[in-house]
């Protein structure tokens, strides 16, 4: 991995991960690069509610421009899902009553929110934007998804879902406001995570990232989903070459207007570069929890919700 020696990512070591491994001749899978601004919702309900729904391998991301009044219900909700309350200054993030596990919470408070499984209910009380992260488990959830055709067959370097081990105090409606997390320039970013998923909030920047200070990386066999809440984005995306030329990609430089979500596949090389004189703001996403940031002491918020624990059979 290629990192600014200033980059907190640059003290991490390599963690074995793989749950299965694919031949160097199998060629990555292409990535994919949703701008909702630009794309017919999926879903509009009669309130008003706008919904885009994008998947990768492993999760759904459920992106929603909400109206007040909006019911988000799961009745038989299988796994851990988050929902994330993410404000910019020209888009408020929705305030919402959760009610799981018999406990109600109002949140009006930018946050990350880990819904239990089993019923669930989150009511809109203010409108604004409400993301939703569901593992493939909610087969509900994955079947309304827009790029379902495109995840039809196991990608050959992408592990399948396994979620982490219970947290040692059970299920729980569990939510974490942004306002309380440290600022800390020695970890990377405002990193949370369940059995299910991990995603990393990542300040705000006020201009173009340095173009001397990118970030080309890899992932051996997980995917990374990279959500733009604020700011356009240039995604610069490598496909490893194979032994068949047939099967090489020239490399991909795709400019994404906020709001957007792109799919990254592994081992596909990666970097995200901020362009433009404005403020611009990413969320990436995993599904399940990375080891090699949970291993990292501080860098993930919640570890005492969630400390690593050996994964259940």
């Amino acid at each position: 991995m290629t990192y600014d020696p200033n980059d907190p990512r640059a003290q991490l070591s390599t963690v074995a991960t793989a749950l299965r491994r694919a031949s160097p001749a199998d060629i990555a899978a292409p990535a994919e690069y949703f701008e909702f601004s630009k794309l017919e919702p999926d879903e509009v309900t009669g309130l008003g509610t706008r919904s885009w729904s994008v998947r990768s391998q492993t999760c759904v991301v459920v992106f929603s421009n909400a109206a007040a009044g909006e019911r988000f219900s799961r009745v038989d909700q299988p796994d851990e899902y988050v929902t994330l309350l993410i404000s910019t200054p020209d888009q408020p993030a929705a305030h919402i009553d959760a009610v799981a596990d018999n406990e109600h919470v109002s949140i009006v408070d930018d946050a990350v929110v880990v819904i239990p499984p089993g019923p669930s209910e989150l009511v809109v009380t203010s409108p604004g934007v409400i993301v939703r992260i569901f593992s493939n488990q909610a087969s509900d959830v994955v079947a309304g998804s827009r790029n379902g055709d495109a995840h039809l067959q196991q990608h050959p370097h992408a592990a399948p879902f396994r979620p982490w081990s219970a947290a040692p105090t059970g299920d729980a409606l569990r939510v974490y406001r942004l306002a309380d997390a440290p600022v800390d320039p020695s970890r990377f970013g405002n990193i949370f995570r369940c059995r299910t998923i991990m995603v990393n909030v990542i300040a705000a920047d006020g201009g173009p990232r340095n173009p001397a200070k990118l970030s080309p990386h890899h992932h051996d066999d997980f995917e990374q989903l990279s959500l733009q809440i604020d700011g356009d984005y240039v995604h610069h995306i490598r496909t490893p070459w194979t032994t068949n030329l047939a099967d090489w990609r020239g490399d991909d430089h795709c400019h994404c207007v906020s709001p957007a979500l792109i799919v990254i596949p592994p081992p596909t090389v990666h970097t995200s570069q901020g362009v433009g004189d404005h403020r611009h703001q990413l969320i990436d996403i995993f599904c399940p929890p990375r080891l090699d940031f949970s291993s990292k002491p501080g860098w993930v918020l919640n570890h005492d919700d969630y400390p690593i624990l050996p994964v259940e059979p």
